[in-house]
């Protein structure tokens, strides 16, 4: 998988018609999502990765829009702290996932345990190598508790992640998020691209989805029909009665 194969921008998609669409989508999840809640019987566990200005953080906001905070979690890991140093690196993650009935959302993951030691080179291949491995048994272990594993890829072209990283130092607005390690980072793009292409390789199942991310309303639209397929795909029910009142389970 070679990420100049794939489009940071769908030119043929109609805004209006797309928006429209979404907005259905996102209600329908609402919906299904407070079902899942009280079911309490399925889980749902979201990764979005991608490099810096890429949306991450906006993305999830729009697509939680209509569901009920019960239920939901997000969790965005940064640098390991002393403490997380001091454990196995899924330590920290494993104390995130999902319990029946929720969404979690993890704004960047187990993977930046991959990309920053990698491009940086903090730790040798063999050991980067075993935890490709680890990676793909925690999410196994993950997804054997009922907990479906959806990956987004947020695909961003360097044009545009310039605006956006201009953007958080010329609007006053947006001068919380900026961190001058940012363009360290973004002078190292090329190299985390292809840890990125590895990981799509070594962690394929579940499989990723790379989302177009140049614009907002796409990468909404894109990822939001991926979980609104994923929620439907589920045997969601709402629970029958329980009550010692009326002397027998009834259904509701």
């Amino acid at each position: 998988m070679k990420l100049k194969d794939y489009p940071t921008l769908n030119r043929e998609w109609d805004k209006g018609k797309i928006k429209s669409t979404t907005k259905e989508h996102l209600k329908e999840i609402g919906e299904l999502q407070y079902k899942m809640y009280a079911q309490q019987k399925y889980s749902l566990l979201i990764v979005f990765q991608g490099i810096d200005a890429s949306g991450k953080d906006g993305l999830t906001r729009g697509l939680l829009r209509y569901c009920n905070p019960v239920g939901i979690k997000v969790k965005s890991f940064k640098k390991p702290t002393p403490e997380e140093y001091a454990h196995d690196f899924l330590w920290r993650v494993h104390q995130e996932t999902p319990a029946r009935g929720e969404i979690q959302v993890f704004i960047r993951s187990h993977y930046e345990d991959i990309l920053v030691p990698s491009v940086e080179g903090y730790y040798p291949e063999e050991l980067i190598e075993k935890r490709f491995g680890l990676i793909n048994d925690f999410e196994k272990l993950v997804a054997h508790n009922d907990t479906r594993v959806l990956k987004f890829y947020l695909h961003v072209s360097p044009d545009i992640q310039k605006e956006r990283l201009m953007e958080r130092v010329e609007m006053k607005r947006k001068h919380w998020k900026h961190k001058d390690g940012d363009w360290e980072t973004r002078e190292k793009t090329t190299a985390y691209l292809k840890v990125y292409e590895r990981i799509f390789r070594e962690c394929h199942e579940p499989p990723w989805h790379i989302v177009p991310a140049d614009k907002n309303w796409q990468k909404l639209y894109a990822v939001s029909e991926v979980v609104l397929k994923t929620l439907k795909d589920l045997e969601l029910a709402w629970p029958d009665l329980q009550s010692e009142i009326f002397g027998q389970e009834k259904k509701a």
